[in-house]
């Protein structure tokens, strides 16, 4: 039977295995997530830029932080830095429904709808990364998200055969107790994605083929 002392040793060495790897992925992913934008006219062109949801209200208003993502997405748009505008969320619930949220407000900034494709199965990172190469043909993107989601989007999406920059949304912009929660939180997500990435993790659906260069009304749902 194992003695006290031993069992803990080993239940140290456990916690300093898990620790040691959490730091290795962070600084792979911090390191290898490279190609981020501040100013949007410094953006290389891309077929699509690619926003990644966030949180919408119960009347189904995006936060303030999606807010900025959209914005930025719909810049590039107008500056003609992309063609089309692919907005992948959460919509997993028919109460919940980040993607039609971010579709009208890129109608609302100017977007026209034919061009504002949905992914409603963007339910992580890995997720929208992947089905924009697998399931709507992208081969270049601007990614659009914050400053601290960015290397982590950025290297899976080079994983996912991506070739893409990142533009960083609300440039210096804090939103208060989100950003602190997101930052946190991002250091185990930068983990998490490095297991998805090793083990060969793919999205929970991907589902017939939807041209990114043709109608987005084929992607309403």
């Amino acid at each position: 039977m194992l003695d006290r002392r031993r069992v803990l040793w080993i239940a140290f060495g456990g916690v300093a295995l898990v620790v040691a790897f959490a730091a290795v992925a962070n600084a792979v992913v911090l390191l290898g997530g490279g190609g981020s934008r501040t100013d949007p006219r410094t953006v290389p062109h891309a077929q699509a830029a690619l926003v990644l949801g966030a949180l919408v209200d119960s009347h189904g208003r995006p936060s303030a932080m999606l807010e900025d993502r959209l914005r930025a997405a719909a810049a590039l748009y107008r500056d003609g830095r992309v063609d089309k505008v692919l907005a992948s969320g959460d919509h997993g619930r028919r109460a919940y429904d980040e993607v039609n949220a971010m579709r009208r407000e890129l109608v609302r900034l100017g977007v026209p709808d034919r061009d504002v494709f949905t992914d409603h199965a963007g339910f992580a990172t890995l997720d929208s990364v992947v089905r924009a190469r697998k399931v709507f043909g992208v081969h270049s993107a601007v990614i659009v998200t914050q400053d601290f989601h960015l290397p982590r989007a950025l290297w899976l999406a080079h994983r996912a055969g991506l070739q893409a920059t990142g533009l960083v949304a609300g440039t210096g912009k804090a939103y208060g107790g989100q950003t602190r929660r997101s930052q946190v939180r991002e250091i185990l997500a930068r983990t998490k994605a490095v297991g998805d990435v090793i083990t060969g993790a793919q999205p929970r659906f991907l589902g017939p083929r939807i041209d990114i260069a043709g109608d987005a009304r084929a992607s309403r749902g």
